[in-house]
């Protein structure tokens, strides 16, 4: 449950979705994170053009509540390092008032999970968020064919029908974060943590 605010209490949530900077990790597997923050941008008129410690960032609202979008700019596997020091510098409760947004190849591209909290998984950019009790928006890229090189796999581009599939994951996301940011995680977890199966090739 998100915590109560005070009356007259400032407050901010993060919204920090993960990727890799430059133009050549423009529209990969590895940077739905940033993808869904695009996205959320784009719905909101948040412009995250902004720069604070290795972060592109923009305030805006979100569900009547003020949000802070960031996009770390230190490489995925450095994330950590970013998104830190921005919790530290407007004081934000991680455990409630943080929230990651990932690529997940356990999942169908387009589906997504959403947890309270829990282990990094094996997602080295949350690997490098030191705290493990936040919420978190995972967004299947799909999984990786057995001869692929992960690493390879990850920093590869969707397929057009991946992309239609993956923009529709992103809407979900936008979903719920708004569902998490008016305080129904339950139900937002009840709505997107459902078992889908992956369409037919």
């Amino acid at each position: 449950m998100l915590k109560e605010k005070m009356e007259g209490e400032e407050h901010m949530y993060i919204i920090a979705g993960l990727g890799n900077p430059t133009m050549q990790y423009e529209g990969t597997r590895h940077n739905a994170g940033f993808d869904v923050i695009d996205a959320l941008a784009d719905k909101y008129n948040i412009s995250v053009d902004g720069r604070k410690n290795r972060a592109y960032i923009g305030k805006g609202i979100i569900e009547g509540q003020k949000v802070l979008l960031v996009k770390p700019q230190t490489y995925m596997n450095l994330s950590g390092e970013s998104i830190g020091g921005l919790v530290d510098y407007f004081k934000i409760d991680e455990e409630q008032d943080l929230i990651v947004i990932y690529d997940d190849i356990s999942l169908s591209p387009g589906q997504i999970r959403i947890r309270k909290k829990g282990s990094a998984g094996g997602h080295n950019g949350i690997k490098s968020i030191i705290s493990q009790v936040f919420p978190r928006i995972k967004v299947g890229v799909g999984e990786k064919p057995k001869k692929y090189d992960l690493a390879d796999y990850v920093l590869s581009h969707f397929t057009k029908a991946e992309r239609k599939e993956m923009e529709e994951g992103y809407q979900k996301a936008i979903q719920a974060v708004e569902k998490i940011l008016a305080g129904e995680m339950e139900a937002a977890m009840n709505e997107f943590n459902r078992k889908v199966k992956p369409k037919e090739a």
